[in-house]
């Protein structure tokens, strides 16, 4: 249910600020993140509660193999570094899931497979509530059990600590989308309503160097930027696209659009004291600043919460670092 309130177009069609890189091979070296081959899942199998028909659902989570059985809350198992969509709510004591992301099958292994939907809330057989939810992987980890549809981003550590300057992130891809011209918004408490403007899958990756004062805030600087957004299917999997990280500030770049590619004031990240607090990007970052901490997540729908256009779906597969 996690998506981005600010992007910029690059990809399929629309080119805003990051390009493909065309570094030789023999001057390369590449770094796969852990576990971004997507070989490594942890299944979940809860139970919903009865009042809302008691059905078994199954989630996945990037990590370690293994099975997890009952209504435990999950934190990253393995070492994994990735968070994922999938989560397990409670609200007033009611238990509910949600599942948009899960393993599928790529040159003979697994990726990780991103769809949008709608969730649907049934009490005493009525449907009352339908939620459209994006399907996401992102580096961090939530806090489970999420209590209530305002509560997701507020639960989140967006990020993990880095401190390198690679110069470009690889990953292989694949998107289907229905083409609509509008998006939907479902929030689960008012009627569904028309988005203008198509859906989009869309990679986001910002380097920040992370400040944190004595009372717990969180303030950052934007180190490096690329972000992609998808506008039409592929024919297929792309594999090995790598995309230029940009450095330092980019405002001056004639393809700069403060309304898609602006500093962030909207993101949650755990603090020294085990708190959930605003992450708010202050400034671009001075040339050869080291980061503290590397955002990435790869979804399924852009725009806010609760909009996108069902059956937008984005796979990704073997997420590597360029240097």
């Amino acid at each position: 249910m996690i998506v981005l309130k600010r992007l910029y177009i690059l990809g399929i069609g629309i080119i805003y600020a990051a390009t493909a890189s065309a570094a030789s091979p023999a001057a390369e070296k590449v770094v796969p993140l852990r576990y971004g081959d997507m070989e490594h899942w942890t299944q979940r199998n809860i139970s919903e509660s009865a009042v809302i028909g008691g059905a078994k659902k199954t989630l996945y989570e990037i990590g370690v193999d293994s099975v997890i059985n009952g209504n435990i809350p999950y934190r990253n198992l393995g070492g994994s570094p990735w968070g994922t969509s999938n989560v397990m709510a409670k609200v007033a004591g009611v238990v509910k899931t949600n599942n948009t992301v899960s393993p599928d099958t790529h040159n003979g292994g697994r990726c990780a497979k991103l769809t949008t939907h709608i969730e649907s809330l049934k009490v005493l057989g009525l449907v009352n509530i339908d939620v459209l939810a994006a399907g996401s992987i992102y580096l961090g980890d939530i806090r489970e059990p999420v209590t209530g549809t305002k509560d997701g981003v507020k639960a989140l550590n967006w990020g993990i600590p880095f401190k390198q300057r690679p110069k470009a992130l690889r990953y292989d891809y694949k998107i289907q989308t229905p083409g609509t011209p509008n998006r939907v918004k479902q929030t689960g408490f008012s009627h569904k309503s028309t988005v203008n403007g198509p859906d989009y899958c869309v990679t986001l990756f910002l380097l920040q160097n992370r400040h944190e004062d004595a009372s717990g805030n969180i303030t950052a600087e934007r180190v490096g930027t690329m972000i992609v957004k998808y506008a039409k299917s592929t024919s297929g999997w792309v594999d090995n696209a790598t995309y230029e990280i940009l450095y330092g500030d980019i405002t001056g770049r004639k393809d700069y659009d403060a309304s898609l590619m602006g500093l962030r004031d909207f993101d949650y990240a755990t603090n020294s004291k085990g708190v959930n607090v605003p992450v708010r990007e202050t400034g671009w970052a001075a040339p050869g600043t080291a980061p503290t901490h590397m955002v990435l997540q790869f979804s399924s729908s852009h725009g806010g919460a609760f909009i996108g256009t069902p059956g937008n779906t984005m796979w990704v597969d073997n997420v590597r670092l360029v240097y």
